[in-house]
């Protein structure tokens, strides 16, 4: 099975001048763990969950923290003709549970561990 059969094609993306707050809502809404942040001095980015974690955890206002502050630049993007396999080995060896998929035209889905594993077990265990 590739990323493209496993990845959600909905992504969410942010502007770097976005709050934490205003990220964490929308990661909420739209019940996803990271965010694609697109800056066009920096390029793309990932904002997770734990990134606004960690942040919190440090005391820093959610209100005055932007996501460009709090980004990943140095991420690692996947294929849509990635192996979950090959998926899996990239988060595994990066310590990430999130890939942005790309493709010639930019960002075109995101796969995490969690799409993954729904793929790798059969249908009826999910429901379990």
């Amino acid at each position: 099975m590739l990323v493209r059969d496993a990845m959600s094609t909905v992504v969410l993306t942010v502007g770097p001048t976005h709050t934490l707050r205003q990220a964490a809502r929308l990661m909420s809404v739209r019940r996803v763990g990271a965010a694609v942040v697109l800056d066009a001095d920096a390029g793309i980015g990932i904002l997770t969950e734990r990134d606004i974690l960690n942040s919190l955890g440090r005391g820093e206002d959610p209100d005055h923290e932007t996501a460009g502050s709090h980004t990943t630049h140095e991420v690692v993007f996947a294929a849509p003709g990635w192996t979950l396999e090959e998926a899996a080995e990239a988060m595994t060896r990066g310590g990430f549970r999130h890939l942005v998929v790309l493709d010639h035209l930019g960002p075109v889905g995101m796969v995490s561990v969690r799409d993954i594993i729904r793929c790798w077990l059969p249908a009826h265990s999910v429901a379990d």
